[in-house]
């Protein structure tokens, strides 16, 4: 489950994890590339593909004829957010140095806490809370209209795009300190990790860690722990020589093929009925999961994991047969 509305659970980590191994892959895929209209048209076509792939996805429906009528159509979301981050990450990291970036970063995070929790909203006082004098709230609300998650907010929404890409610049600074020739880079990385974590809660006293609203102390927290992460598998992997890593080769080398397929998959489930009441997914989960001698969250644990299993097999099964559909 993800957090209500303030602070994180494990759940709220994924999302940022992935735009922080954009920002990671970005510095070793475009670490020698140079700012030209090659680079510049590849950059924005990948970026295109995702937005389009994302689009689809939130205006799919099983019904003919199988997009949903304009006006409930969701504008934002995942695949959205990841093609811009990685657009406008990508295009700095090609153009600015290592100090420039974090310049950049710094002064998206704290131009961000002073926009949502200083400058009034209608002459009004902002507020972090879900009301309508909520920056980001405020901004979705107007430009998107009916385009939303829910009535009044997008967790994927126009103003938190912006600390989205500081989550993925951070990444962008551990993928330099990988391709370095530092020695101890598993250290460093714990130790920057820890250093974000304690920031990240420091700042929650003021400006609190919110993945809704992607705040500039969730940016902290969270790319701290994916640091900490990090650091343990470096230090597994490359400097003890422990080879698990296979099963992350497999779902890596397919990812956004594998999570197009799990949501588009996921919304058939939930639109064919079995009868008025039931979806195909709902009675899956009663008939096979849930037992009265096992609790609801167990069950719903053993069906989660079912399906990220089915997925990784998917990606197994494609990897074996050079199967590799990149966008």
């Amino acid at each position: 489950m993800h957090s209500d509305w303030h602070g994180y659970t494990p759940t709220d980590l994924v999302f940022p994890f992935f735009l922080f191994i954009v920002g990671t892959s970005i510095a070793f895929s475009y670490n020698n590339k140079k700012a030209t209209k090659t680079t510049y048209k590849k950059i924005t076509v990948r970026a295109l593909k995702l937005i389009g792939l994302g689009l689809f996805l939130g205006a799919f429906t099983i019904h003919f004829p199988f997009f949903k009528d304009f006006g409930s159509i969701r504008f934002p979301g995942v695949l959205q957010r990841i093609g811009v981050v990685f657009f406008f990450t990508a295009i700095l990291f090609i153009n600015f140095n290592w100090r420039v970036l974090l310049g950049i970063c710094i002064t998206i995070l704290i131009g961000y806490w002073i926009w949502m929790g200083i400058i009034p909203v209608n002459g009004i006082e902002p507020t972090f809370e879900r009301a309508a004098n909520n920056w980001a709230n405020y901004i979705d609300l107007n430009a998107l209209g009916t385009h939303m998650y829910k009535e009044d907010y997008d967790p994927e929404g126009l103003l938190s795009t912006l600390t989205s890409i500081a989550t993925s610049l951070m990444g962008v600074f551990t993928g330099l300190i990988l391709l370095s020739k530092r020695s101890n880079k598993e250290i460093l990385l714990f130790a920057i990790g820890v250093v974000l974590v304690l920031a990240g809660h420091l700042w929650d006293l003021v400006f609190p860690i919110n993945k809704a609203l992607w705040t500039s102390s969730f940016v902290l927290v969270t790319a701290g722990w994916a640091n900490i992460l990090l650091a343990l598998i470096y230090y597994m992997s490359d400097v003890k020589g422990i080879k698990f890593g296979s099963i992350f080769r497999y779902a890596g080398s397919n990812a956004i093929t594998v999570y197009f397929l799990s949501i588009f998959v996921s919304k058939i489930f939930y639109a064919v009925k079995i009868d008025e009441q039931t979806t195909l997914h709902q009675w899956l989960f009663k008939k096979i999961y849930f037992h009265n001698f096992m609790s609801a969250e167990l069950s719903s644990l053993l069906y989660g994991l079912t399906v990220v299993s089915f997925y990784l097999l998917l990606a197994f099964v494609m990897y074996r047969r050079k199967i590799f559909i990149k966008v």
